[in-house]
């Protein structure tokens, strides 16, 4: 099952100083390499016991500030949030035989920007998350569809739905940033960038 990586080098002169810039240069990258689903990622989150569990969001926002996903605020995940904000992100293009990590803290972004993020999204979209009551147990497929109608009837006057109380942004403020790039006899590139107590990113080259 092993993979010869040859890729090109990945050395510190050849990083951005900046990683959110680096970041963005790897993700476009990714985009024309037509990588699918580029801005699939794996949230990782702990609960009350620092029992971890892990499953993949989209990325639909890059800033200065960090990465911003969207979810309903009555999910595991945001419950997990709520009771403690650190999280792990990993991005994994086999594509380009890339791999990002990303350590932060989470905090929502504003009403006003899920607002208008929701009401962005396809209406199929809209309705479905009014209707799913995200991570609670349901009887059937049927219930679910039921409860679909139910929403599809109450705004069937609307072309544009109001965002639901429950849902929102996340933006994922990060500390720790690691890009990693895979090469000959898995001797790996690996260039992390920590954010030290200035608020300044500093780089290294870590063994992979």
């Amino acid at each position: 099952m092993r993979v010869h990586y040859a890729s090109e080098l990945f050395d510190m002169e050849h990083c951005i100083e900046d990683p959110i810039l680096q970041f963005n240069s790897w993700f476009g990258e990714a985009v024309n390499a037509k990588v699918i689903e580029p801005n699939a990622l794996i949230l990782a989150t702990v609960d009350s016991n620092a029992k971890p569990s892990a499953r993949v969001v989209l990325l639909k926002d890059v800033d200065a500030d960090g990465f911003v996903f969207y979810t309903n605020y009555q999910s595991k995940k945001a419950e997990e949030l709520a009771l403690n904000p650190n999280v792990a992100l990993v991005f994994n293009w086999l594509e380009l035989i890339r791999q990002v990590r990303i350590e932060g803290s989470v905090e929502k972004v504003s009403s006003e920007r899920s607002e208008a993020y929701f009401q962005s999204r396809p209406l199929g979209s809209q309705i479905g998350a009014w209707a799913s009551p995200q991570s609670k147990k349901v009887n059937s497929r049927e219930e679910l569809e039921s409860l679909e109608l139910e929403i599809t009837k109450k705004f069937h006057d609307k072309e544009v739905l109001p965002k639901p109380p429950h849902w929102g942004g996340y933006k994922v403020k990060p500390s720790y940033i690691e890009f990693w790039q895979g090469r000959p006899n898995r001797l790996h590139d690996r260039i992390a960038y920590e954010l030290n107590e200035t608020g300044n990113w500093t780089r290294a080259r870590l063994a992979p």
